[in-house]
């Protein structure tokens, strides 16, 4: 028995001791940012047909319909030249004239009415070779112009069909900038874009930072795309229970040892090395774990700590890795000041995400 489990008085019962993410500083290479631009495992085997709308909700019928379309209009030649573009941009194809009006959809509407399913399911049904489509979340794609540099990101993106950014958030400035830019470029190079985002690409940054400043770049940002909103409720709160309370730390450590592949750490100290990890590398600390046990879940003390858990919480929602916790409910983690914020969006996300990944991770603590 290890010195750890002695301390605890816990009997392992998997193997090993559990893993740490404080444990894990996972160095990710620039070629592996490019090629893991695809839907996340949640969302591998989603369709249009195995998006199930709300009869209530025409929108969510109507936006289907209209992807479905938007789809099948991506096939044949690249907009601006037919042909694989290597690597980095090399070999690149002549660039002929790109089709007039806007190049792109916009998925606007609440948490969890399927904007994700809608968009993976987009990526899926253009018919394209994966290496000629590109899905990630916003903050991915800030972090691979952060890893390559903005002239080589769109190179190595302008050959691509199609261009899918996840949960498109707008959180200051200088990303305004950067991405209004940068997607300019990939319309210019015939690039066609889908984003989701739970703001209309005209209101991106209200409540942020003074939008008004920077309203040519919004605006501009904005006529890229043909704007669907999806209404609806939380699907994660359809008829599902009330996530479950937080458990006894006792209860979370014996669960993290009887559980194979889990991870056990203290929340406050899991947050503190998260301030060390680029949030680029998120993903990959969550390599290979069957489920995340924490303990002494605390309200997070700054924004700058919450906006890295949003990141860490969409990356393992992503995964579906259950998050088995005790200490607060994560309803609790975001201050008032937080949530009536210029991040709100972002907060309740997490809290949803987190809420259905706490409702995953029941069963551990039954079967410990």
């Amino acid at each position: 028995m290890s010195s750890s489990s002695a301390a605890s008085g816990i009997s392992p019962i998997a193997d090993a001791a559990p893993l740490s993410l404080c444990a894990r500083e996972p160095y990710v290479p620039a070629d592996r940012l490019v090629a893991e631009m695809v839907p996340p495992p949640r969302f591998d085997s989603v369709r249009f047909a195995t998006y199930l709308p709300d009869p209530n909700q025409p929108s969510q019928t109507e936006a289907v319909g209209v992807l479905e379309s938007f789809a099948a209009g991506l096939g044949g030649a690249h907009a601006a030249g037919s042909g694989r573009r290597g690597f980095l941009g090399l070999g690149r194809a002549p660039k002929t004239r790109t089709p007039a009006g806007p190049r792109g959809v916009y998925l606007d509407g609440g948490y969890g009415v399927g904007k994700t399913h809608l968009l993976a399911s987009l990526w899926h049904a253009t018919p394209a070779e994966p290496a000629l489509k590109a899905f990630g979340t916003f903050v991915e794609l800030t972090n691979l112009v952060g890893a390559l540099g903005f002239q080589q990101t769109v190179q190595t993106l302008s050959g691509h069909r199609l261009l899918c950014i996840d949960e498109f958030e707008l959180d200051d400035p200088g990303d305004t900038v950067l991405v209004s830019t940068l997607l300019g470029k990939l319309v210019d190079a015939g690039v066609a874009l889908a984003a989701t985002s739970n703001t209309l690409p005209g209101k991106l940054g209200e409540g942020r930072f003074a939008s008004v400043d920077f309203l040519r770049e919004i605006q501009g940002l904005s006529a890229h795309f043909r704007s669907l909103r999806i209404d609806g409720d939380d699907y994660r709160h359809r008829g599902l229970p009330q996530a479950p309370a937080p458990f006894t730390d006792e209860q979370v450590t014996k669960a993290a040892y009887a559980t194979e592949g889990a991870s056990l750490d203290d929340f406050p100290h899991l947050l503190a090395h998260l301030a060390k990890v680029h949030p680029s590398r998120y993903g990959a600390l969550t390599d290979g774990l069957t489920a995340v046990c924490l303990t002494d879940v605390q309200p997070i003390p700054d924004q700058s700590t919450a906006l890295r858990l949003v990141v860490l919480a969409d990356r393992l929602y992503d995964r579906e890795v259950p998050v088995l916790a005790s200490g607060l409910p994560f309803d609790r983690l975001f201050s008032e000041e937080m949530l009536n914020g210029g991040y709100r969006k972002k907060y309740f996300r997490a809290i949803s995400r987190l809420t259905a990944l706490a409702r995953d991770a029941k069963g551990l603590v039954e079967t410990a």
